[in-house]
């Protein structure tokens, strides 16, 4: 049915509709000079996608392909978009690839279209008939806030890592569907110490993300629910117990357990929410897994339908910004990098775009820097012969063609600073 519709949609000419706009609350635009001494000519330090080959698709061979699928199936498509029934016989091999493209086209849009509901959302929605809400996601470092902002958008927006306190500052995703649209605030990872009060770290945005839990419509307190039955966190069972002390009448709080797919016994899934179910600051528990997506229909099911209120929308839902796209390429570059480097070294370095460019051919050229404050640190992030450096790059360079849809021209330096 999704192919048919993109069909119908393709052949009235109404363009594809961005479903999910995504915004990075703190832009880390940098233009800082003090390294020139230590560029010198080490071209190690310094990774640049022009340098390496990077396949359209791996293993593609440029040959023409027979369709695969049904014919009858086919023969319904083409009366939809072209209005005519399908014989083979009476094209030209040139005029019947550029028929295989357009159909292409059209079930390529049907795929990145999403759930079935999202037809909806081809038709515009005036003003006063929009439904609003901002929701804040809290809860320990690594308890999968991330994963699950980006699962509700849709689309990368937040890096995920296996590192604690990944998210080094608030990152906004909007999801609008039908008449509602949602925007998502993932945040640093929030803990209570020993003592049952708020966590000083030594970053103050940790702090600023505190300060702004009471400014949502809605709070989603995650916590890992499996790390909870293996290895219980007395600082966690503060932090859920400390938000659901109360009820509040100005904002909806629910209560997250995640990672429930890698709980074996469900029963024990049960346990804990009996554990916590007697606090009143909490409208609803949901059992999720913010990576896979079990149960995130319900509580997306639940923000639409009971906690969204009537307010005109805050972000168009139609356009990527270029400032959208700019952050987008520092959590991605910033994952990779979490991947790839480990122990205390990527919370030591400072990370920034220095450069973005559109060309005349579509094509986007990023260049960020990572600026060490020590030596050593410099080393271990470059690799033997550019090696770790190299990698970082051509794999988030792999990634942003494929969320931009364009070439991606990726410049990564490490500089130390002086």
């Amino acid at each position: 049915m999704k192919a048919l519709r993109a069909a119908r949609s393709l052949s009235s000419s109404y363009p594809p509709r961005l479903l999910a706009r995504l915004y990075s609350a703190q832009p880390q635009q940098r233009h800082d000079d003090s390294d020139e001494s230590h560029h010198q000519n080490n071209t190690d330090s310094v990774f640049d996608s022009a340098q390496f080959s990077i396949p359209e698709t791996p293993g593609s061979a440029p040959q023409v392909q027979q369709p695969t699928w049904d014919v009858l199936h086919r023969q319904r498509v083409e009366r939809l978009v072209f209005n005519e029934d399908f014989h083979a016989d009476k094209f030209s091999q040139e005029e019947e690839e550029g028929r295989r493209r357009i159909l292409a086209k059209a079930l390529l849009e049907a795929a990145l279209e999403g759930p079935e509901e999202d037809a909806e959302n081809d038709r515009e929605v005036k003003e006063e008939d929009q439904k609003s809400l901002s929701v804040g996601i809290i809860g320990a470092p690594n308890a999968g806030k991330s994963a699950l902002t980006n699962f509700m958008v849709g689309t990368k927006v937040a890096a995920v890592s296996r590192k604690t306190n990944t998210t080094t500052h608030e990152v906004l995703g909007v999801m609008t569907r039908g008449d509602t649209q949602i925007c998502f605030f993932d945040t640093p990872g929030l803990m209570l110490n020993s003592s049952g009060y708020l966590h000083k770290d030594m970053k103050v945005r940790v702090e600023s993300a505190w300060s702004s839990v009471d400014l949502y419509d809605a709070l989603i307190v995650i916590f890992d629910v499996h790390r909870h039955l293996t290895r219980p966190d007395s600082r966690v069972i503060r932090l859920i117990k400390r938000m659901g002390a109360e009820a509040n009448s100005k904002q909806k709080r629910i209560l997250c357990m995640n990672k429930v797919d890698l709980v074996e016994k469900k029963k024990d899934l049960l346990k804990v929410a009996e554990q916590f179910k007697d606090l009143p600051g909490y409208e609803r528990v949901f059992m999720i897994s913010g990576l896979k997506g079990s149960g995130v229909g319900d509580l997306t099911k639940y923000l639409m339908e009971q906690a969204a209120v009537k307010r005109p929308w805050d972000e168009d839902p139609l356009t990527m910004s270029e400032e959208v796209m700019k952050n987008i390429s520092l959590e991605v570059v910033r994952e990779r990098l979490l991947d790839h480097v480990h122990q205390e070294i990527p919370y030591g370095i400072e990370h920034c775009l220095v450069d973005w460019k559109e060309l005349r051919d579509g094509s986007l050229r990023i260049e960020q820097h990572f600026i060490t404050n020590k030596l050593s640190q410099r080393k271990i992030l470059v690799g033997k012969n550019g090696s770790k450096i190299g990698r970082i790059g051509i794999e988030a360079n792999e990634e942003l063609r494929s969320i931009f849809k364009r070439d991606v021209h990726l410049m990564l330096q490490v500089r130390l600073k002086t």
